[in-house]
């Protein structure tokens, strides 16, 4: 039986070492052939470093690592030469991530054999697109992942946050000015800054993160458990793991995040939050605290393609933030009648995100946490219909809540505050609730 490749971003290590591998490569093949500069944004942990690392193995004309795969039979391997940037390292001062950059462009000149005369990061980026393409006679594929790690790594301190955005700008403004030399760009992060803040100037990048045909690039679908998985989830319960970890959705199929998938099949199909504790969500923390959010509202969250589509460091938004780090998905999406263009539904993808979100707010919201114990009871006792139960519950909760915490709390003016207070602490037991949709806010 083949292994799991839990925390495995490499391609080759994955087929040779007998790796669990979900065939991605029709999708690779769609994009090789038709596209030239691509961005992808998905959650973390969902793949991109994967998939990217197997264009790299394409554009290297290493064909006998795809045999069996959708692939291997239509594409004739032509061997590119690569300049692969992963942005991982310290960011914390601008100094650190020169020195990250250095260290990226130096590692780029020794396997492609090629010295930069400049001592500058972006300098050398430009001269490596052109030397290369004079030492090998070919154009150049250019491979970017977490290409907004600086800054995402940086949104507590807003300034250094710009200090490496505009660091990044002068490095991805050599895509432009190297047209000529490009055979095929891929980048991928998190978020997706507008193009005037980061890729100013290059306005063939092409966004596939909500193009439906590319909707499954990342992520594993239901038939992807029900084939490729089928042996190793034999005991399972198939409907509670939908629940817990399956609801993804970016307009093909609905997704699970692989990490959760590998991480449960791991341990013995005890459910957990697996994606969620891998992470640091201190920006959202940071955002809350900034504005006066009605915190039911974000499951009847509707955006429209600008709102859902950009990122900006001077003017962040909750909605922005919530889709793009995964913490909400898309549930449908209309036309608008009135304005034209597309309205998108949005809505917490599945019950590991729910109970997770919704205990992270309620702690900064009320300053304590509820235990495991009390949250069991209550749900045993809701389950009976005990509504005295909750109704001390609610009452045991406000009067232990600090004075400071809600006074403090600019929400706190309005009715919202309760109210938001009341819904993430039923949320985060996991329970289905039908947020406030219809009247107005208090």
């Amino acid at each position: 039986m083949k292994k799991l490749p839990i925390g495995i971003q490499t391609f080759s290590e994955i087929i040779q070492n007998n790796y669990i591998y979900v065939d991605k490569t029709k999708e690779a093949y769609e994009l090789i052939t038709n596209y030239k500069y691509v961005f992808l944004s998905r959650p973390r942990r969902f793949g991109k470093s994967l998939f990217l690392d197997t264009l790299h193995e394409i554009f290297e004309g290493n064909e006998e690592l795809f045999k069996g795969l959708y692939i291997y039979d239509k594409y004739n391997f032509e061997k590119y030469p690569v300049i692969k940037i992963d942005w991982s390292g310290n960011f914390k001062t601008i100094e650190s991530t020169k020195e990250t950059a250095i260290r990226i462009m130096k590692k780029n000149q020794k396997k492609l054999r090629v010295e930069c005369e400049s001592k500058t990061p972006e300098g050398c980026f430009d001269e490596l697109i052109q030397k290369a393409y004079e030492k090998y006679q070919k154009p150049v594929v250019i491979l970017i992942d977490e290409y907004d790690k600086p800054i995402l790594d940086n949104m507590d301190d807003i300034e250094r946050a710009k200090q490496n955005r505009d660091f990044l700008r002068g490095i991805y403004i050599n895509l432009k000015a190297n047209d000529r030399y490009i055979r095929f760009a891929f980048l991928t992060g998190i978020s997706k800054f507008s193009k005037a803040s980061i890729f100013s100037g290059l306005n063939n990048l092409e966004d596939i993160s909500l193009n439906p045909t590319f909707g499954n690039i990342c992520g594993y679908t239901q038939e992807d458990l029900d084939t490729t998985f089928k042996e190793l989830l034999k005991g399972a319960d198939r409907e509670k793991t939908k629940e817990w970890y399956n609801g993804y959705y970016y307009l093909k199929d609905k997704l699970y995040n692989p990490f959760d998938i590998l991480q449960y099949i791991r341990n013995d199909f005890i459910f957990r939050n697996y994606w969620w504790e891998s992470g640091n969500p201190f920006s959202l923390i940071q955002i809350l605290k900034e504005g006066d959010y009605f915190i039911p509202e974000i499951e009847n969250l509707i955006v429209d393609d600008m709102l859902i589509n950009t990122f900006d460091i001077e003017n962040i938004r909750l909605e922005s933030l919530l889709f793009q780090a995964g913490y909400l998905t898309i549930e449908k999406t209309e036309e608008d009648p009135i304005v034209g263009g597309i309205i998108y539904h949005l809505k917490v993808p599945n019950r590991e995100v729910q109970i997770s979100l919704n205990n992270l707010i309620y702690n900064y919201l009320t300053g304590k946490d509820t235990s495991s114990i009390e949250k069991r009871n209550l749900i045993l006792s809701l389950s009976k219909g005990n509504v005295d139960v909750l109704k001390q519950s609610l009452v045991s909760l406000f009067s232990s809540i600090p004075y400071n915490n809600y006074v403090n709390n600019t929400i706190s003016n309005y009715e919202g505050y309760y109210a938001s207070v009341v819904y993430t602490y039923l949320a985060s037991l996991g329970l289905k609730i039908v947020a406030e949709d219809v009247t107005n806010r208090g």
